[in-house]
């Protein structure tokens, strides 16, 4: 039993409803359904909580009627043929757009030169949403913001809220938006097409004005070229990629460095051009001499005046002044050959080049040279000491002659290398003698002198013992250093080792003349273990008189 208490006159408030308790089913009905492809509100079936269909208002005669009438009077013949499915928009006018080509004048204010522009733009007319968008081709270099000028949208009609359509739309018009006026001059053949079919005749089409200023931009710079009396295309033909190439030296004894570089020559015979570059020297120190390619003036015509004390390296010199340039025939090796001033030695040359003065030139011989003295001057100026470390004879007076060697190795120079395996197993080893001044000055001969020989790196340290009343402070003489012989150049030093200290030998340390007197006895045991390195005149002299030299620490500095 349902209660409808709102029958009563309760009001419909909280506390006054009751709550239907023969409800089962507590489903929300559906509101909405499709008929034949749109939404129409949904007409909920006869269940619970639902009226009835009213038909008790309906008489039996007027049931009877509706029972006897023919259906075809009302919805049409029987044998009418099947409604054609409905398609959406959005599905058939998918990816399906108008395109119109246009244009707008822009004012241009405060300039001299041009006082409005034309900018062609392309509207495109979007069919399943009836939106809209005006794209501006990009110019390069034109200075000017060009691309998408309105994104995709329904462009506004009037005041009203109306849009513009496709229907809207035809070649010759003025097509407003946002304050701007587009004048629409043609479109492609899609939408041509389109149009026809719905109906609609478009105008004739429009030529696309052109920008006055544009066209007096594009005008080319008119140029004059002079006509050749000579055609090389069949030198191209024949001879692109082809070169030949000659190893040369290049005499530069007349610099300051006095010196001569190898470089090698590059002739090529598509256009008789001639290309010199310097072989590159890792570390030389320099930027390798190179001259670009270009034509070689052999001989000049006659009353062409030159000034001798212009450099004839940067000389410019026009086709109408040279008589002859360089031919592959002037290029014979073993022969001198001088470009723009310079003197080149050819010395060798390619398989390819060969080849080349075979066939053509048969009566040239081309003979490799070798290489003269004076070219390898350089490698004269290196000698190698017993270590047969190379060394270069040039000593810059700071540090060792191997410190000035890698300058020559290197644009920064490194710490020699040392030999390691020497310093560990020799470690500890010292030498040690002891000597007098040999000086013209009298008070000089009552100092004392204690000589080290370090075997670990062939190092010699001085150092004088302190004699009471002596008026000299004493301590350290020389520190570690290598001293040459006397007699012993630069650039082939000669260094002293233990076979040349003997007792009673005199030994020259940087214009000091020192003379052995004793030795440790661990000089005499060493010597003799190496006995074969040793002169027999020296361990006979340690022998005889050597005995051991006693050293107190405290004399050490």
């Amino acid at each position: 039993m349902s209660w409808n208490l709102n029958n009563h006159g309760l009001p419909f408030l909280p506390g006054y409803t009751f709550r239907d308790v023969t409800k089962s089913s507590f489903t929300r009905p559906q509101t909405l359904a499709f008929k034949n492809g749109f939404r129409v509100p949904h007409r909920p079936t006869v269940g619970i909580g639902h009226d009835p269909l009213v038909s008790e208002q309906l008489t039996q005669q007027e049931l009877s009627e509706l029972c006897c009438e023919m259906p075809g009077m009302t919805y049409g013949s029987y044998h009418q043929t099947a409604c054609e499915d409905f398609i959406p928009a959005y599905v058939a006018f998918d990816k399906k757009v108008l395109c119109y080509h246009a244009y707008f004048v822009e004012d241009i204010l405060y300039s001299p030169e041009e006082q409005d522009r034309m900018r062609p733009v392309v509207i495109y007319y979007y069919l399943e949403d009836d939106s809209m968008s005006i794209f501006e081709p990009t110019v390069q270099n034109s200075g000017l913001m060009q691309g998408k000028r309105i994104k995709r949208q329904r462009f506004p009609k009037n005041e009203h809220g109306e849009h513009f359509q496709w229907k809207d739309l035809n070649l010759g018009m003025d097509l407003e938006v946002y304050g701007v006026k587009y004048h629409i001059t043609h479109c492609d053949a899609f939408t041509k097409e389109f149009m026809e079919s719905e109906g609609i005749i478009l105008n004739d089409p429009e030529p696309m004005p052109v920008d006055p200023y544009s066209k007096c931009c594009n005008i080319p710079v008119p140029q004059y070229t002079t006509p050749s009396t000579f055609s090389n295309m069949y030198e191209f033909s024949t001879m692109d990629g082809k070169v030949l190439c000659f190893s040369a030296l290049w005499d530069d004894t007349d610099s300051q460095y006095d010196e001569t570089r190898r470089v090698t020559i590059t002739y090529y015979l598509v256009d008789n051009t001639v290309e010199i570059r310097e072989v590159d020297q890792p570390n030389s120190g320099r930027i390798p001499f190179l001259m670009r390619r270009k034509k070689i003036p052999k001989t000049l015509k006659p009353g062409t005046m030159l000034c001798l004390p212009f450099p004839s390296c940067v000389m410019e010199i026009s086709e109408k002044e040279v008589d002859e340039y360089y031919s592959p025939k002037d290029f014979q090796l073993g022969q001198t050959i001088k470009i723009l001033g310079r003197c080149f030695l050819l010395c060798d040359c390619d398989r390819f080049t060969k080849e080349y003065y075979q066939k053509n030139h048969p009566d040239m011989e081309m003979t490799p040279t070798e290489v003269p003295k004076k070219a390898d001057k350089l490698q004269e100026k290196k000698v190698r000491n017993r270590n047969n470390i190379l060394f270069y004879s040039y000593y810059n007076g700071f540090g060792s002659l191997e410190d000035s060697f890698q300058n020559c190795l290197s644009l920064i120079p490194k710490p020699p290398k040392m030999n390691y395996l020497k310093m560990l197993e020799n470690h500890g080893k010292v030498l040690q003698y002891s000597a007098k001044l040999d000086s013209q000055y009298p008070q000089d001969e009552a100092r004392r002198f204690i000589l080290r020989y370090y075997l670990s790196n062939d190092t010699i340290s001085i150092y004088e013992k302190n004699t009471r009343n002596s008026g000299i402070i004493g301590g350290k003489f020389l520190k570690m250093t290598r001293i040459p012989k006397p007699g012993s150049t630069v650039e082939n030093p000669e260094f002293y080792s233990p076979a040349d200290f003997a007792i009673g030998a005199t030994v020259e340390v940087f214009g000091h003349r020192f003379v052995l007197t004793d030795a440790d006895r661990y000089v005499l045991t060493y010597l003799e273990s190496i006995s074969s390195q040793i002169p027999s005149h020296t361990l006979d002299s340690l022998r005889q008189n050597g005995r051991q030299l006693h050293c107190c620490a405290d004399e050490e500095p």
